[in-house]
């Protein structure tokens, strides 16, 4: 079993409304290639309500770890695209994603499983208490960085990043994660094999947009150049790399061939809109 907890939120893309939150994202693709999946969130009891949930199960996904929140709204994101197509999100706070609680999971909770988290969906206390309550009982923790300033702070990412085992982020977000790890500076794969032994981590991700990504682990350094794509957005691109990742990792295949699959489903999500495309036609 595979836990994936943290934000559901709908993604306002150029005035379309997507459903969208990494953790679902991830979920998503782990469910499709045949793992079994859990995702665990929160939204509230709102006119988005009924539509997320038929959304969630449209795309294979259990809802039974959906919780609802009497106060606090749906989340939602508006998301714009800047400079090589980066984008950029307005996320509204808070949302109910910000509640979520560890009871209801904890009383049903599935053994053994691995955990897969990021930073935002600990800006507040409470989910960050339910996030990291399942830090001790999990086999596994896969982390993404998933910098969103200013609802990630650095002692949030440091904490997460002692507690992982694999942890993915992007170009940027390497160089400032080892700045704040207390990493000089120095060439990319330098930095990011330093900061992997500096949290002792089975595996340190980074992605690296059009230029493909580097894997760190105890057998080395792995690169990969990407494969070329029309790009049609960038959400969802690096949760769609990461969950083949992690489906490579649970697998144990060998880290070049992770690497070589993450990138290929990583590039075919960026040319479709949106970040759960249909995914029936995507062969490896």
């Amino acid at each position: 079993m595979i836990v994936a907890i943290g934000e559901i939120v709908w993604d306002i893309i150029a005035g379309k409304r997507l459903l969208g939150g990494a953790p679902l994202n991830v979920a998503y693709h782990l469910s499709s290639f045949g793992l079994q999946v859990r995702l665990i969130g929160r939204i509230g009891n709102d006119e988005l309500t009924d539509l997320t949930l038929r959304h969630i199960a449209g795309l294979g996904l259990p809802v039974a770890g959906i919780q609802r929140d009497g106060e606090l709204p749906t989340g939602r994101v508006v998301v714009s695209f800047g400079k090589n197509n980066a984008p950029s999100f307005d996320i509204v706070a808070p949302a109910a994603w910000d509640a979520i609680e560890a009871e209801p999971f904890l009383n049903d909770s599935p053994q053994p499983f691995h955990l897969v988290f990021g930073t935002l969906a600990q800006r507040f206390a409470p989910s960050r208490r339910t996030i990291r309550s399942l830090w001790d009982q999990a086999d596994l923790l896969f982390y993404d960085v998933n910098l969103r300033p200013p609802f990630t702070p650095a002692e949030v990412v440091l904490d997460s990043l002692a507690a992982a085992d694999v942890v993915k982020l992007n170009e940027d977000e390497l160089q400032q994660v080892a700045d704040w790890s207390g990493i000089p500076a120095g060439p990319i794969a330098q930095r990011a094999g330093r900061l992997c032994n500096r949290w002792q981590l089975l595996c340190l991700a980074v992605t690296r947009g059009s230029a493909g990504a580097l894997l760190v682990t105890k057998d080395g350094v792995f690169e990969h150049g990407g494969f070329p794509v029309q790009v049609a957005d960038t959400v969802g691109a690096g949760d769609a790399f990461f969950a083949t990742l992690i489906e490579g990792i649970i697998h144990a295949r060998p880290w070049p061939q992770c690497l070589a699959r993450a990138n290929k489903r990583g590039s075919y999500v960026a040319g479709r809109p949106g970040a759960t495309p249909p995914m029936q036609d995507f062969v490896f």
